[in-house]
C-alpha cells in the first residue's frame, strides 16, 4: 500500500510540474518557430508539426534525467 502512496505522489507532482511548464511555454521565444517545424497552410485546412522543437525538448529532458541519475 505505501507503494500506491508514494506512486500517487509522484503523479500529482509531475501533473504540477506539467502545468506550471504549460503556463510559461508561451514566454519561450522561438519555441514552435523554428526551421525544420513544418507549417502548411491552405485555404481551410491548418497542419502544424513542431519536429525541431520536439527534438530539442527531447534532448533537454533526456539530459535532465540522464544528470539526475548521476546524481543519486
Amino acid at each position: 500500500m505505501l507503494e500506491m502512496g508514494k506512486i500517487l505522489i509522484i503523479f500529482g507532482g509531475t501533473l504540477i510540474l506539467l502545468g506550471v511548464i504549460f503556463i510559461f511555454i508561451p514566454k519561450v521565444p522561438y519555441l514552435g518557430k523554428l526551421p525544420g517545424d513544418i507549417y502548411i497552410k491552405k485555404e481551410n485546412f491548418n497542419f502544424y508539426f513542431p519536429l525541431t522543437s520536439c527534438l530539442i525538448i527531447s534532448f533537454i529532458v533526456s539530459f535532465i534525467i540522464w544528470f539526475f541519475k548521476k546524481l543519486f
